[in-house]
């Protein structure tokens, strides 16, 4: 029997993306992909094991996309000399999912729509389940090390206050209400952030 013709596995990820950003996760099966992508069932499952693997792998794509950019601001902020340098790397650091928007809107919008639970919901590989727990790691330890450069320590207090500022927030204004694009929203971003890293965690 002949193999599945071979195809670029970012192309499948890119049709997935699609489809999850303007339908939702559950738009995104291997027949939908497959007429997107002009290949068969056959040759996507020859690469990806299932539907679950192709959601989970378009997730892990675009959440490593915004780590980057988010780690990057985080390093700023971690190597910084004085504070108003630092509080500009977090402001910076805060407005990442709306940076991500102008370059992979689809991996913006996915990021809103499809939470952990619903990734290892199903038919999943242990391997791959891990990497979606190590990416959740990665955040964390992030979130850790800001708040160790803020204020050098990271209890619980500092550690939420810093997810108030790179998570809460961010969500609340720019993802939940689709605003990721508005300068508007945006500006009230850095004015909250700054608000709450002026309060602090005491």
């Amino acid at each position: 029997m002949p193999r599945p013709r071979t195809h670029d596995p970012q192309t499948v990820l890119d049709a997935a993306e699609a489809l999850a950003a303007r339908s939702g996760p559950a738009a995104v099966t291997v027949r939908a992909v497959a007429a997107a992508t002009g290949v068969s069932n056959g040759a996507l499952y020859h690469t990806f094991a299932s539907r679950q693997e192709v959601l989970a792998r378009t997730w892990l794509r675009a959440a490593h996309r915004f780590l980057a950019m988010q780690s990057a601001d985080i390093d700023r902020a971690v190597h910084a000399t004085d504070h108003p340098a630092r509080v500009d790397a977090v402001l910076d650091a805060a407005e990442a999912p709306a940076r991500l928007a102008n370059h992979h809107p689809d991996s913006a919008r996915l990021l809103l729509q499809i939470d952990r639970a619903e990734l290892l919901d199903g038919d999943i590989a242990p391997a791959l389940a891990q990497e979606i727990a190590d990416t959740e790691k990665a955040l964390l330890a992030a979130i850790n090390r800001l708040a160790r450069a803020l204020w050098g320590r990271a209890d619980k207090r500092t550690v939420a206050t810093v997810t108030t500022c790179l998570v809460d927030l961010p969500t609340a204004l720019l993802l939940r209400r689709d605003r990721l694009t508005d300068p508007l929203a945006r500006a009230q971003l850095r004015a909250a952030v700054r608000a709450v890293l002026d309060l602090g965690p005491h």
